[in-house]
């Protein structure tokens, strides 16, 4: 499992541009099943999502695919579960 957290390195007009294309690319990974869950930090200066990969190397292939790549950072953490709110263990520990 992987935290994915995004910093924004660009003014907000810039992201707000690369937002239409940045939701089709997590549409696309959560019907692919690698996102759980994601959203905006809180004040907004990037992002967080949690992804379920394979490998770094595959949740860096995943990243490299990201519009947002053009007015952000990733920072990668990587991390196994170990509990969770009943209800999440097939998605936390497929």
């Amino acid at each position: 499992m992987y935290l994915l957290i995004l910093t924004y390195t660009a003014p907000m007009e810039e992201v707000d541009k690369l937002l239409p294309a940045h939701r089709l690319y997590l549409e696309k990974n959560y019907t692919a099943g690698h996102f759980i869950v994601s959203g905006r930090q809180n004040p907004r200066t990037g992002g967080i999502i949690l992804c379920r990969a394979g490998s770094r190397a595959q949740t860096e292939q995943i990243i490299r695919e990201d519009p947002f790549n053009a007015v952000a950072t990733y920072q990668v953490i990587e991390f196994e579960p170990s509990k969770c709110i009943a209800g999440l263990e097939s998605v936390l520990l497929e």
